[in-house]
Formats: C-alpha cells, structure tokens, sequence
C-alpha cells in the first residue's frame, strides 16, 4: 500500500477525499474555491460523481489473477496505468513548485501530464523535468487566443520542447459562470503570472471588482469564434497529433474524428463550464460507439476511486484524466503529495481488477458493468 511519509506525524491520508479535506488547510479561501468550485448550482460537479454510483460491477469469479498488469499505451506512447493527469491552470496557487513538482510526480510514477495553457511554469520549465525520458507522455493543452500568432507561438514552443500531443479544448468558447470565483473576485496574487505568456504578450489575469478576473480575461482574449475549420489551422502548425478535449455528444466526436482528431477527450471540464451538462461517464458510452475505433476515448471528471477507473474502461475509454485531487496532494505535500494520490489510485484499481477477475487492463470489458 502507498505511504506518505509525514514529518509533522498527523493522519495520513488514506484516499482521495481525505486529500480533499487536508487541502483545505493549506490553501487561501480564494485558491481552493477557485479550484473546487463548478458553474452555476454546481449540479454537474456534483453529477459527475453521482454517475459513477449508478453504474454497478459484476465481477467475474475463479479467474487467475495472481500476476496483474496496469500498464497501457495512449497514442502509441506506454503508461505504468491508464492516467492522465488533466491540464489545470494555476498549480503554484497550492504549491511554489506548481507544475514542475506535478510533472516530477508524474514522471516518477509513469503517468501522463497533459500541461495547461495557463499554467504558472512555463512550457520550457516543465518539459525539461521529463527530458530523460524521451518517451513520456506530456502533451500541451491549448486554448485559442484572439491572437493567432500568439497560439501560433505556443504549439511551436510545445513542439519544440518535446511534448507528443496538442490538447485543443474546445467547451469554453466563454467562460463558465462560476459564482465562488466571482464572490471572491478571483485573481492570481503577487509573484503568480501566466507563465507562457506575460513574457512574449504581456497578457495576464486583471484584477476586477465585483467579478472574476478569469472570467474577463476569457472575454477579452480568447476566440470565441472557433469552429471545427480551425482544427485545420492548427493542425498545419506543427505534425503533433490532435486530441480534442470537451466533447459530449457522439456527433460532435464523429466531428472531431474528421477533422483530424487521433484522441478523443469526454468531458464536460469538470462541471466548471454548463451547469446542468450531462456527466462525462454518462456520455462516454455513446461516444465510444460513435467514434468506433477511429480515436482514442479518454475519459475526464468525477474520478475518486480505482473502481472509477475500471468502470470508465470497462465502458470503453482508453484511459482516465484527473484534476483537482492531484491540487488537493500538491497543496498537502508537493510532489510527493502528488505521488501519493496517483499512488493510491493505482493501488486501488490493482485490487479492484484483482476482484474483478482482471489480471491486465485488456480484459476489462463491457460485461463487468450493470
């Protein structure tokens, strides 16, 4: 069983919610709303895990799984288990190291990272961490600006340093309503900047009374006039493969797969864009069966437990992403905090396929879940 080693000898945490809890501590009002909090009544937040609760394991018994197999590969490249972590803006709001000591953990570990367009260490910063290992997964997660050559110069920097994939986002053409974030007149504080780009744009989070400055830094500077032909454009950037994050109808997945997509992420962002959107895990199986085999499905939203992931899986995604509990261990602990969490996840989907009667991820399938 993974251990935290704790130097102050408190209640270590034993799962994802107790992370939660702790975090709570360690961060500013303003910081753990900003990163907890979803849109409107926050009923798809709560949706998103509610829907792993409606969908019931029938495992299967007398089965050899003395021997078992987590590892998997995503676009071609290996993983120690099938976890993403998912792009989130502003890390060193839980923790100085913010994204180097996220992608320390995920290198050591053998996870993905998939790094944010609006994180607080640059693109340069972060790769340079998992530059000897040539084969790990880290894609750039990409929002377009207003600015074409803005955009234009982050996917020639995130080509250059190394990342395998681009991970367009495309369900926040506005930015969600989130009310904690406007109460809280959400800003980054002094010595926090969006790192990739202050220095080339100048560009960063204003401060607004009465408001979010998120939310108006999205209405003065991102495109909200993207449609599925930009997916050309960006495509003709770079040769990185295009994984298109935000989709929850099988449409718009069999959109996405003509228009160049090789991954397909379901994903409603958390519940921090359309209140009252449907939960991920609920739209994963329409979409696995849109998309067909064309794409990659991956799976992000609402997981807590081993059992999620084994169920996302078992409904046909390739692989899950995870957010805010990776925030809950950085603020805990830092890297090893991060660790922690992806470590307990693991340990929790070993027992899980071990009950199962899974002894490798390739034999979770359809019939295990009612």
């Amino acid at each position: 069983m993974a251990k935290l080693v704790n130097q102050n000898h408190r209640i270590q945490p034993i799962n994802l919610f107790e992370y939660e809890q702790l975090a709570k501590e360690h961060l500013s009002q303003m910081s753990f709303d900003y990163y907890s909090s979803g849109a409107g009544d926050e009923v798809t937040l709560q949706d998103n895990r509610a829907a792993f609760a409606r969908v019931k394991l029938r495992p299967r018994m007398l089965v050899d799984v003395s021997d078992r197999n987590l590892t998997t590969n995503i676009l071609g490249q290996p993983l120690q288990l099938p976890l993403l972590i998912a792009p989130m803006a502003f890390q060193c709001l839980a923790h100085p190291d913010g994204e180097i000591a996220t992608a320390q953990a995920t290198a050591s570990t053998g996870v993905g990272m998939v790094l944010s367009t609006m994180s607080t260490k640059t693109i340069e910063e972060v790769a340079a961490v998992r530059e000897k290992l040539p084969n790990a997964l880290q894609w750039f997660q990409l929002y377009i600006h207003k600015d074409r050559g803005l955009t234009r110069a982050l996917v020639e920097r995130a080509y250059t340093a190394g990342y395998k994939a681009l991970c367009l986002t495309v369900d926040a053409p506005v930015l969600g309503q989130r009310e904690r974030d406007r109460r809280n007149e959400f800003t980054l504080p002094p010595g926090l900047h969006l790192a990739n780009l202050t220095n080339i744009s100048g560009l960063d989070i204003p401060h607004e009374k009465g408001e979010s400055g998120l939310f108006t830094y999205f209405a003065q500077q991102l495109n909200s006039a993207v449609t599925w032909r930009d997916l050309e454009w960006l495509q003709s950037l770079s040769p990185l493969p295009l994984v298109v994050k935000g989709i929850l109808r099988g449409d718009d997945a069999v959109r996405a797969v003509e228009y160049g997509a090789k991954a397909i992420v379901v994903s409603n962002h958390g519940g921090r864009q359309l209140d009252g959107a449907i939960a991920s895990f609920d739209a994963l199986a329409e979409i696995v069966a849109a998309v067909d085999e064309r794409a990659e499905v991956l799976l992000d939203g609402g997981i807590r437990r081993g059992t999620d992931i084994l169920k996302a899986i078992a409904l046909g995604a390739k692989a899950v992403l995870i957010g805010r509990p990776i925030l809950w261990g950085l603020a805990v602990a830092g890297q090893p905090g991060v660790s922690h969490v992806i470590s307990l996840l693991q340990d929790e989907l070993n027992v899980a396929m071990a009950l199962s009667g899974c002894a490798k991820i390739q034999d979770i399938d359809s019939s295990l879940v009612n």
